[in-house]
């Protein structure tokens, strides 16, 4: 039989159905699966003199059965094995719960070794485990196992697969990478991260895993950012006089973070390689600035901008910003959404207007990549808050031009962590100042018994005119009780506020249409408050809503606390955000002093990222994060930069075909992203 690594795990001898579905659920599914099934930690199993162990240390210790162990059943599957052993002239109490089965394996008189937690205050011990005797190692490896399949089951597994499949594992990392960053061989690096004789062994082992799985990881980005940057772009050759006239004609200044942007973007626009950039700006930064300069500037060469938006009002706020900016300039600014597309003449002028370049830039919705919808000569595409759209949807506005530059904007911050993984096909750039001008939001974060004061406040400032956001408290993935939380607050707030204040109501069970419809009377101010879920997060510019309450803030990550908290503060009136929250650990105040203690979205993000885990800050599938198995993006920033670095440096060598140290790196590239064997 040829072996491959990625065999099933059913290849192994005792492997069964049975056996194979615990794996499976495990995410072992191959053989490679499981050699990279790594320990999650270490145990030190060498047994240790008294003396040396402090209080509650989880240590081996060995002596002698000083007593008939007894168990002892209390509830239901609930019990207690107590016997007595002398270890060192001392008599320790040894109790283990719910490991029944090990009464046959304690022997009165016998000398055993067991690893537990000791208490020296009560000169008692709590087994974990006996270590069985004449064992090879003390140094272990612990598993993450399941009710299917034990630890020890995965272990012996893991042991064979080795021994049957090690001359398989070949090194994706140069052997030059290797020597310069004192790497161990792929094949070394797995035996010592499943049988390391010490902790220095492993601690190598884990630094070589590290890397080579943000190397694999990184060196599959760099050929993407390659291979897309070889489709030959459009070289968009924009009139530099004009640019700068109209960058002069704006009202104020652009800032220094905005300036070095613009000088990034328009030198990739002039480029015959295809702009792949995603700027990153926090809340009121002056991105849609930006994006406008950099569409006048194609628009100068004849070509055409698109920029879609994730909302309708949204679109419709964009578009009639531009369409003031760009009317003196004898520029045509279209719309186009569902609304617009469903006036059957408006969308056949609209469509015929794109179709001759007399509408030079057009504002949309997903309404933008409808079948009928085409261009005269698109030469740039933006999506705005680019996470709120599919990859296929990015993917079809982007074919509606022949390789358009394309620009992606966030206003969710990304540290520069995160930038590397989820975002490392593209290039990154960053507004991290704010207009000078622009109002400090003052956030306060207060104690539910305080409410009653925060809603007076909130009172007073509506007496003077201005709005406010409340928002409802949030039960994660549990869109009907954040309704009924939603609904909750808002019967509560009419109650408190009775007839003198209109409130809505905004909740992710609305229709498109409806919350549509909610968000433009806000904007109007036909509501004076609007109670909502999280789905005002990103949201329209509604200049007069001055203050934002947040229930339960505690349940919100730091990043989507910014967020809400960036929806006030957008026009002339001081603005406001009150944090309502009892939490009960240290973690949970620290979040809320860190939202009190900084207004800069990078800062909180990096924050939210150490306190929370890259997952759950922009949720993986959303962010497209890779589940890396050792290593941490954040813990191991270092290492992952260099990787990046090392990647981009070896995918860009011309000889990279022509060393023999490549020569598995290139079958890697070839079997995992489907190369043609051309990688000039």
């Amino acid at each position: 039989m040829v072996r491959k690594l990625e065999d099933s795990v059913e290849c192994l001898p005792g492997v069964g159905p049975k056996k194979t579905i615990a794996l499976n659920k495990l995410g072992i599914n191959t053989i490679e699966d499981l050699l990279t099934y790594y320990p999650f930690r270490y145990d030190n199993l060498a047994a240790k003199s008294l003396s040396e162990i402090s209080e509650q240390e989880k240590v081996t210790i060995k002596g002698t059965v000083a007593s008939e162990p007894t168990l002892i059943r209390f509830g239901r599957k609930k019990n207690r094995l107590n016997f007595r052993l002398i270890v060192e002239n001392q008599v320790i109490l040894v109790t283990f719960f719910n490991q029944p089965y090990l009464k046959e394996k304690v022997q009165l008189g016998n000398d055993i070794a067991i690893y537990g937690r000791y208490n020296i205050k009560r000169q008692s011990f709590t087994g974990m485990k006996i270590i069985p005797a004449g064992q090879s190692n003390d140094f272990k490896g612990v598993y993450r196992a399941s009710k299917e399949i034990k630890a020890n089951q995965i272990e012996k597994l893991i042991k064979l697969a080795f021994d049957e499949y090690e001359y398989l594992l070949n090194d994706i990392v140069p052997l030059s990478l290797r020597n310069k960053y004192r790497l161990e061989t792929r094949k070394q690096m797995i035996h010592d991260m499943h049988f390391p004789q010490n902790k220095k062994q492993a601690d190598l082992a884990r630094r070589s895993a590290i890397f080579e799985e943000f190397f694999r990881f990184q060196i599959g980005l760099q050929f993407l950012k390659k291979e897309d940057k070889k489709n030959s772009g459009l070289s968009i050759k924009y009139d530099n006089e004009k640019l700068k006239k109209f960058i002069e004609s704006l009202p104020f200044e652009l800032t220094n973070a905005q300036k070095h942007v613009v000088n990034e973007i328009c030198f990739n626009l002039r480029q015959p390689e295809k702009m792949n950039r995603l700027l990153q700006g926090d809340v009121g930064s002056g991105k849609t600035i930006v994006a406008a300069i950099a569409m006048y500037a194609v628009v100068t060469a004849g070509y055409q901008a698109a920029l879609m938006v994730p909302t309708e009002i949204l679109a419709q706020q964009h578009a009639e910003k531009l369409a003031k900016l760009f009317m003196p300039l004898g520029i045509n600014v279209g719309l186009m959404t569902s609304t617009t597309t469903s006036k059957v003449v408006q969308k056949r002028e609209l469509l015929k207007q794109l179709k001759n370049n007399t509408i030079q830039i057009v504002v949309g919705t997903h309404a933008l990549i409808q079948n009928e919808v085409e261009f005269a000569k698109l030469g740039l595409v933006i999506t705005d808050e680019q996470h709120r759209f599919g990859v296929n949807q990015r993917k079809l506005l982007r074919e509606k031009g022949t390789n358009p530059d394309v620009l992606a904007m966030t206003a969710t911050p990304i540290p520069r962590t995160l930038a590397i993984t989820s975002y490392g096909e593209m290039d990154v750039s960053i507004i991290n100042e704010l207009p000078s001008g622009r109002k400090a939001i003052d956030t306060k974060w207060i104690r539910k018994k305080q409410l009653n004061e925060a809603l007076s406040f909130i009172r007073q400032q509506l007496d003077e005119g201005a709005q406010a956001y409340v928002v409802s408290p949030l039960i994660e993935e549990s869109e009907m009780m954040d309704l009924q939380n939603a609904e909750e607050v808002f019967e509560k707030l009419k109650k408190y506020f009775g007839e003198q204040y209109r409130i809505g109501l905004l909740h992710g069970k609305l229709k498109p249409a409806e919350k549509e419809n909610i968000m433009k009377k806000f904007v109007k101010h036909e509501y004076d408050i609007l109670v909502s879920t999280t789905v005002i997060e990103v949201g329209v510019d509604v200049p007069n809503a001055s203050v934002m309450m947040i229930l339960d803030a505690d349940r919100f990550g730091l990043a989507q606390l910014h967020q809400l908290r960036g929806r006030v503060g957008r026009g002339s009136r001081k603005s406001y955000c009150f944090l309502v929250a009892d939490p009960t650990g240290d973690y949970g105040k620290e979040r809320m002093k860190t939202m009190v203690d900084t207004l800069d979205g990078f800062v909180i993000a990096q924050r939210d990222l150490e306190l929370r885990g890259p997952g759950d800050v922009l949720g993986t599938a959303q962010a497209g994060l890779p589940e890396f198995k050792v290593g941490d993006p954040v813990r191991d920033l270092k290492i992952l930069q260099i990787a990046q670095q090392e990647a981009a440096r070896i995918i860009n060598d011309p000889n990279l075909k022509e060393k023999d140290e490549n020569f598995e790196l290139l079958k890697f590239l070839k079997r995992k992203i489907n190369w043609n064997n051309n990688l000039d």
